[in-house]
């Protein structure tokens, strides 16, 4: 979330295990002034010299910039006017022309146009201020932003700026100074041809932008290709031998080192820029340029730390944990550039190229000069940071606990692994997330799809690997519940002390029981547990108190950019802010017609009477009168008519990233050819309840209208839980008889 901006902005404080007490009395809060439950505290960075703020929780979600208010067009050179227009523009900003070189080149268009493109642009200053429309956008200062839950103010962290990382390298700088932080993102696997020539690109991203504006798929704020590093030619007979290894990634370095060259100064003084795409005031700023961020998957963060990889003594990219102590749940000294400069120092003084090749091994790194350490402020061991898309679906998952799956599941035999296939068949289908009708036959290559099947494995597996039939494929299970769980925290875009700590609890329990799973698991299909991508998610909470939620550096939205952008407008809707919305009207329904269409359905019983009874307690409770005046019940007859519906929109406030989301249901006998019924949760006065929707209707009382559903109330108690269910993080419910129905409002459905 963006905190509210005024001229300068902030963000936390060091890398801490968890979260520091954020409550401490600020001098310009005053003692009488009470807080409402939700508020929101800005505490900014003292180089700011702003004092903190206090704003209620809709004020604040209004301040920042929600995706409606994402600038967007449908041509993708916006805000510039023409295609023509922006492709001049670039040329002149990449060459870092002076305004009167920029000039001389617009004047040189006008005279040798072909009138094909409108060309309209007449001045640098036309250029600049298109800027202007990111302007509100950007924040250059260190926050640290907390939340009242009714005691004290609770520290939360989300974007760059709120998290630690940020707050340090702001407390190194001259107090003149504001950060412009920079993400860059490399994949050596994504080709792009130039004629013979090929290369991979580098993506940079600006992390002073809310994440919706730097990872969307809008012409202004998103990633851009700022250059391309060549791929050397191999001769099989040099292949994986050390020196040329050596040599690679050495052009690596050099090549990237000839991207950032033109900022290597600024990144040792800062820079003086007048900030009037910014502030909108003329102000001159000192700009220092951060490297907070490198996004990319294992093995190429593997050349950007210089380290061995996965063959080396020390495989992780931020620590030094032996290379068969992988699998185990222990903390490790850190490495740092300093002790990797250091070592690379002392190897060079040796005599023998036998002896530099052993004192390198001893630390898995590489005869070569990082570029990162001529960077003020990056260490490159913290700067690498843990991708959920690599590092979990197609690592860890995909490659072990996936295929241990499967292995256990074909091990139970033929019918097991067609029951596993119409499991997954027979789960709805649900907005975002892919159906599956088929999952032990197909070799799925893509870690969103991966993704996907993690989140609904143990629904699909949990009654087949059963304890009694599969011991060992009842323990992966459980491994992986605590995987799901661990992984669901660490995709939050908001977190708190407790959202980091329940995700930690389950990621130690993960360890846990993994530890106890690999001694007795050695099935056809299994890999070596002893790898990096299973060791490395235990710094992942790490790098979220240092940088943010995982969404600052995931390597989906660069990915994206690797293929052409098909940009989709969202559906508009008419009033997004209510919290329940019908839809898909079906026509007026007398009573008596509804009784013929629905009367073998024991749901229905008594639906004229229980609707007769409803709005009377309804409205009464809600303080509408009734139309026949006080004390008069209400009598619905046999022919008066309600109006059916098949969908419910739900909005909600989500707790990944405390936004305003939607649940698509629906209540239809056939939906895509098929009977569709959601189930939903409805909130009472007592606690709230699982139920089956099974009619959506709306009918108006007097000068009231009322949306209404009738639901079968999943809600009998079941007794003692049952082991599997404790050990697999599930719960089962029980349904009431059908004859039991009730109505409710749909505003009661959470």
């Amino acid at each position: 979330m963006q905190g509210l901006s005024p001229h300068r902005h902030q963000l936390v404080d060091s890398d801490a295990a968890i979260l520091p007490d954020f409550d401490a009395p600020d001098l310009n809060d005053r003692n009488e002034l009470t807080y409402e439950l939700d508020d929101i505290k800005v505490k900014y960075h003292p180089h700011s010299e702003l004092p903190s703020t206090v704003h209620h929780f809709s004020d604040f979600s209004c301040s920042c910039s929600s995706e409606d208010q994402v600038p967007r067009n449908n041509s993708p050179w916006e805000p510039f006017r023409t295609r023509l227009d922006f492709e001049v523009a670039e040329i002149a900003l990449e060459a870092a022309m002076t305004e009167e070189q920029t000039n001389q080149l617009l004047d040189l268009i006008h005279r040798s146009a072909s009138g094909k493109d409108i060309f309209m642009l007449q001045s640098y200053d036309e250029v600049h201020s298109l800027d202007h429309r990111l302007a509100p956008h950007f924040v250059f200062d260190a926050q640290r932003l907390s939340k009242f839950n009714g005691e004290q103010f609770v520290r939360f962290i989300d974007e760059p700026w709120t998290a630690n990382a940020f707050w340090n390298a702001q407390s190194q700088l001259p107090l003149d100074a504001k950060l412009l932080v920079f993400i860059l993102y490399a994949d050596k696997n994504k080709l792009s041809s130039f004629g013979t020539e090929k290369g991979y690109p580098i993506i940079a991203r600006i992390a002073n932008l809310p994440v919706h504006i730097r990872n969307g798929n809008t012409a202004l704020g998103g990633g851009r290709v700022i250059g391309w590093l060549p791929i050397v030619s191999e001769d099989q007979k040099h292949t994986k031998k050390k020196g040329f290894v050596d040599f690679k990634n050495a052009v690596w370095h050099t090549s990237f080192y000839q991207l950032l060259q033109s900022i290597e100064l600024h990144l040792k003084t800062g820079y003086w820029f007048e900030c009037s795409s910014y502030s909108w005031d003329q102000i001159r700023c000192r700009l220092w340029p951060l490297i907070l961020i490198l996004s990319g998957d294992y093995e190429e963060q593997c050349v950007m730390a210089l380290i061995r990889g996965v063959k080396g003594k020390f495989p992780c990219l931020v620590c030094l944990v032996p290379q068969d102590e992988q699998s185990v749940n222990r903390v490790f000294a850190l490495r740092t550039s300093c002790n990797s400069q250091q070592v690379l120092c002392n190897v060079r003084g040796k005599h023998t190229e036998k002896e530099k090749e052993e004192a390198l091994k001893a630390y898995s790194l590489r005869n070569v000069e990082n570029i990162f350490w001529n960077f003020f402020l990056a260490d490159v061991h913290r700067v690498v940071s843990i991708d959920r898309l690599h590092m979990n679906y197609e690592g860890l998952w995909e490659d072990h606990l996936w295929k241990d799956l499967l292995f256990w599941i074909s091990d139970l035999g033929w019918d097991t692994a067609t029951k596993l296939d119409a499991n997954f068949d027979a789960l709805p289908r649900w907005p975002n997330l892919t159906h599956f009708k088929t999952v032990m036959s197909v070799d799925f290559n893509d870690g969103s799809l991966h993704e996907d099947i993690s989140k609904l494995v143990l629904f699909t597996a949990q009654d087949i690997l059963c304890q009694s039939q599969s011991k060992l494929g009842y323990l992966l299970l459980r491994c992986i519940r605590y995987y799901i769980e661990f992984d669901i925290y660490a995709s939050f875009e908001v977190h708190t002390e407790d959202t980091i700590a329940a995700g930690r609890a389950a990621l130690n329990k993960f360890s846990e029981l993994m530890e106890e799973y690999i001694p007795e698991s050695q099935p056809e299909t299994s890999k070596n547990w002893n790898f990096p991508k299973k060791h490395m998610i235990m710094h992942i909470f790490d790098d979220i108190l240092a940088k943010g939620a995982t969404c600052n550096y995931n390597t989906k939205p660069n990915e994206k950019m690797h293929g052409e952008t098909n940009e989709t407008l969202d559906e508009l809707v008419a009033d997004p802010i209510v919290h329940v919305h019908l839809g898909s009207k079906q026509g007026r329904h007398a009573f008596s017609d509804i009784m013929d269409t629905h009367g073998t359905d024991r749901a229905f019983t008594d639906f004229w009477t229980k609707l007769n009874g409803f709005p009377n307690v309804f409205l009464l409770q809600n303080g509408i009168p009734l139309p026949d005046g006080p004390g008069r019940a209400l009598h619905l007859r046999a022919e008066d008519e309600i109006m059916e519906f098949r969908f419910l929109r739900v909005n909600y406030k989500s707790m990944v990233d405390w936004r305003l989301h939607q649940d698509l249901l629906r209540c239809s006998p056939k939906f895509y050819g098929s009977p569709r019924f959601d189930c939903i949760i409805v909130k009472t006065t007592d606690k709230p309840f699982f139920t089956h929707l099974v009619y959506l209707f709306g009918c108006s009382i007097g000068d009231t209208d009322l949306a209404l559903a009738l639901i079968h109330p999943y809600d009998v108690g079941i007794g003692v839980r049952q082991r599997q269910d404790v050990d697999l993080g599930l719960w089962c419910v029980r349904a009431k008889p059908r004859s039991s129905s009730e109505i409710i409002s749909v505003w009661s459905i959470i």
